[in-house]
């Protein structure tokens, strides 16, 4: 009698092959063409690319989940991370003052938030591989939860 009440159609919760293709999957669709630009770091000077500025960085965030004997070392790579990023050298260079800030506490208890001023300087090297390099620096500030950031005239 139960059986009878029954729909005799089965619902399917994932499309077939076939449904698929009717909608037409991501990778149908043709790769888009980047549209060709003069590059800008052609057109500035070496004058304009010196420049100093001061940033929080969130190392909390960067190492959530991190096992603890990893923390600092990690916090060093996220800063350089950070650097390139920011300033767009691939050759970044530390402060020791820098690195005794992330280590003061231990490998375990890296600052939740870091004040550093990340400076884009030439590289008077004759034989460098970059023509720039980044050069980052502990800031003493009482807090630096939300502090904007800054740029420094040296």
């Amino acid at each position: 009698m139960i059986g009878s009440l029954l729909p005799t159609t089965t619902i399917r919760a994932c499309p077939t092959h076939k449904e698929f293709a009717e909608f037409g999957s991501p990778t149908s669709q043709p790769p888009q063409r980047q549209i060709p630009r003069d590059d800008p770091q052609a057109q500035r000077s070496a004058i304009a690319d010196v420049v100093a500025r001061e940033y929080t960085i969130h190392l909390h965030k960067r190492l959530h989940g991190v096992t603890f004997k990893k923390r600092a070392p990690r916090a060093i790579k996220e800063i350089k991370a950070f650097a390139t990023q920011a300033m767009g050298t691939n050759d970044v260079r530390l402060d020791p003052q820098l690195n005794k800030k992330v280590w003061e506490c231990g490998i375990k208890g890296v600052p939740f938030r870091l004040r550093v001023r990340i400076s884009r300087r030439r590289n008077d090297e004759e034989d460098a591989k970059e023509k720039l390099y980044s050069y980052v620096q502990a800031v003493n500030v009482k807090n630096p939860k939300g502090l904007p950031t800054v740029v420094v005239e040296e």
